[in-house]
């Protein structure tokens, strides 16, 4: 009953640790020569630093992390079309909220995020 009640309040933690926002830790500056090219990451390595969602550059790691429009056969990007084909790749992921909303960028931005960590 004790490793009971210790697990639930640890993975509970977890769990909302994982779903909190992060608030980026560095002060707003006005960016430098050195920190725009931090933003841009290694072909398949990392997620970008913190490109704004909706960006064009979020929406261009997006587009290359999942091959969406891949060498310019698929949708245009940032476009209904592109959302679904997003939506779609992420497959049983895919963030429940409305495509093209903040709140699905967030979710795509999270998942992603994750996905590159991880490989």
């Amino acid at each position: 009953m004790r490793i009971l009640l210790t697990v639930i309040p640890i993975t509970a933690a977890l769990i909302i640790a994982a779903c909190s926002p992060s608030q980026p830790s560095v002060p707003t500056a006005a960016p430098t020569a050195e920190a725009s090219t931090t933003t841009t990451p290694a072909p398949g390595k990392s997620a970008p630093a913190n490109p704004a969602l909706g960006s064009p550059e979020w929406v261009a790691w997006v587009d290359k992390t999942l091959a969406i429009s891949d060498d310019g056969h698929g949708p245009q990007p940032d476009t209904p079309a592109w959302e679904q084909a997003v939506n779609t790749k992420l497959g049983q992921e895919a963030p429940q909220a409305k495509p093209g909303t903040a709140e699905w960028q967030q979710a795509v931005d999270a998942l992603l995020r994750t996905r590159v960590a991880t490989h």
